[in-house]
């Protein structure tokens, strides 16, 4: 499974830039990584209102259990979300804050 240098900050920053992309081959590798983080606890949006509305979630570790809302943590601009989710998981797989 690919490693992610958390040094590699540039990596953040054009992600940060431009989150749908299209992204450089090294950042594909570091988005694809972490897409396929085990499931449990893992940060994810979940549209609320079609289009409008998203929020931050947890998936739960345990199957069938509830997923955890983060209710302050709403967005109505997509790629603001898919930022926070980025970098909760940046933190889960490198153990380093995103600033």
């Amino acid at each position: 499974m690919y490693e992610i240098d958390p040094s590699r900050t540039d990596l953040v920053d054009e992600f940060r830039s431009n989150p749908g992309g299209p992204h450089s081959p090294e950042l594909v590798l570091v988005v694809n990584r972490l897409r396929v983080m085990p499931v449990a606890d893992k940060h994810v949006l979940v549209c609320t209102k079609r289009g409008k509305e998203w929020v931050l979630a947890k998936i739960p570790s345990e199957r069938g259990a509830k997923m955890e809302l983060f209710e302050g943590q709403v967005f109505d601009d997509y790629y603001k979300g898919v930022w926070e989710v980025f970098k909760r998981r940046w933190k889960t797989v490198t153990g380093r804050d995103v600033q």
